[in-house]
């Protein structure tokens, strides 16, 4: 038998996997830590932190491959996924790190923003890239970088997304994947398939900082360098496969490969996408290449900057009594306490509801200065009131994106796939199948983008057909179905949600402290 191994770097944690040909898990690990917040709105990592995770799970895979009597050279491949990186890791002529990646999660670049909207041509930038102006994307963390570190912006040679870095590493090769390029946005063009010399001008960023070599997800980058054999007990010359941005990874893992299909991540931030041939940025959403058939197809997608971040936050700030009750439980899980009080509790939380921007919103509304907020407040609510008002907010921000992309989608299909943390809870699969109205599914394995890169660096190392790729390897289980009434009355709420946003705009951004 024959295997891979796949790789996630995420925002809190990496995840590996290896798996057979046949997608039948062998072995995993995890490797956990949190990014760096120095500022209000700021979010960064060095990269060494991923790498050193990197390491740690391919290490004990291995470790477990040869506990099963699996010997190395049966492992024919690596693929690295990745959070999306921001402004993507400065670099020098060495290839060493000359900052902290601004991450996705990072919204520092907002005198950017106003920047490239009153000196660029704004029509232009969106009719190439497919992609709007934020500070959610790398291009304008790029310009930040520009004017607030000089010495930075001197001596940066590329800029690097955090997978393409790792895989620099292990094979000493630079190339970037076409997800991963396009979710820079501004700075790339996604008809031609290539960094755009007009947008880059345009920008003031030199086209020089940008890796010459671009390359599909399913590509080999090179192979393992010998140095890392003795550490990471693989063959010298494994081939390592170029990956992409891990929403679309993690759509890849959940079976989405044709036009229509839809998935929601729900981990730390929430990333609805769907599949389609075009874009149209004027919708308010995200594109890039998909990381299969990215030649033909667009992963086009949305998303709350804290979908699971709000519920840690919320647990850690608010429910010290349910942490120290699951300490005496077997399960050891707030969660489960916390859940099975707020399913008590009816649909739509008795008038409390919950606005989840609490670093700033991505899509649709595209506002680093929104803030999070309870509306509706009262003596009769309890946490676990407020509980489920989180949970149910989240699902009102996946609805919101849902609704804008209906306007650009060529079709969706009649069901939901969620996959991420979020998927473990029975009753936030109801919530969102009843504030969405689809039947929502889920991956029978606990494994997301990490499995999507196990099947790309199968794709790779041709060990598998395009059309077993194009059928996947998750099995897909029914979680939810809605609710009729639930539905209808969660329609009229989502009117509410959908209103709360720009009655609170002006005040929003009068409570933000002085920058």
């Amino acid at each position: 038998m024959e295997y891979v191994i796949g790789i996630d770097i995420g925002t809190q944690s990496t995840k590996a996997l290896l798996v057979d040909r046949n997608g039948e898990i062998v072995a995993h690990h995890a490797s956990s830590y949190q990014p760096d917040t120095p500022k209000p709105l700021w979010a960064e990592q060095w990269p060494s932190v991923w790498f050193d995770a990197v390491l740690e799970c391919i290490v004990r895979c291995v470790e477990s491959a040869r506990e099963r009597e699996i010997d190395a050279s049966a492992i024919r491949a690596i693929c690295v996924s990745s959070l999306y990186g921001g402004s993507g890791i400065p670099v020098d002529n060495d290839i060493r790190p000359l900052h902290p990646c601004l991450i996705w999660m990072d919204r520092r670049a907002t005198a950017q923003v106003d920047w490239v909207r009153e000196r660029v041509d704004l029509d232009r930038l969106l009719e190439i890239t497919g992609n709007g102006v934020d500070s959610y994307y790398g291009f304008t963390k790029m310009l930040w970088l520009r004017e607030h570190r000089p010495d930075v912006w001197a001596n940066t040679r590329y800029f690097l997304p955090p997978n393409a870095y790792v895989i620099y590493l292990l094979t000493g090769e630079i190339a970037v994947d076409h997800s991963s390029a396009g979710n820079i946005g501004g700075v790339y063009d996604v008809a031609r398939r290539d960094w755009s010399d007009t947008t880059l001008d345009m920008l003031g960023i030199p086209a020089t900082m940008m890796p010459e070599r671009l390359v599909e997800s399913t590509d080999v980058v090179g192979g393992l360098l010998s140095q890392w054999t003795e550490r990471l007990g693989l063959s010298a010359g494994t081939p390592v496969v170029a990956g992409g941005v891990d929403a679309a990874v993690a759509t890849f893992a959940a079976g989405a490969t044709r036009t229509g299909q839809h998935v929601a991540m729900i981990g730390t931030s929430m990333c609805w996408g769907y599949i389609n041939s075009q874009v149209d940025a004027r919708h308010g959403l995200v594109s890039m290449p998909h990381v299969f058939n990215g030649r033909r197809d667009l992963y086009v997608f949305g998303g709350a900057i804290t979908a699971g971040a709000s519920v840690t936050w919320y647990r850690e700030q608010f429910c010290q009594a349910e942490i120290e009750a699951a300490r005496a439980l077997p399960h050891g899980d707030p969660h489960r306490l916390l859940e099975d009080a707020a399913a008590t509790i009816p649909a739509g939380s008795e008038g409390v509801m919950f606005l989840p921007y609490l670093m700033g919103e991505r899509s649709p509304i595209w506002d680093a200065k929104a803030s999070g907020a309870f509306v509706g407040l009262n003596l009769v609510h309890t946490r676990a009131h407020l509980y489920r008002a989180v949970l149910e907010g989240v699902s009102f921000a996946l609805k919101h994106n849902i609704e804008a992309g209906r306007r650009g989608a060529q079709s969706l299909d009649d069901r939901l796939i969620v996959v991420g943390g979020a998927a473990h809870s029975k009753l936030w699969m109801q919530i969102i199948a009843d504030i969405t109205g689809y039947p929502v599914w889920t991956i029978e394995q606990e494994v997301e983008a990490a499995m999507g890169a196990a099947l790309l660096a199968a794709i790779g190392a041709k060990l598998v057909s395009h059309d077993v790729a194009q059928g996947g390897w998750a099995k897909l289980v029914e979680r939810a179905r809605p609710d009729a009434g639930r539905h209808a009355m969660y329609t009229q709420r989502f009117g509410v949600y959908t209103d709360l946003y720009p009655a609170l705009k002006p005040l929003m951004h009068r409570l933000q402290p002085p920058s």
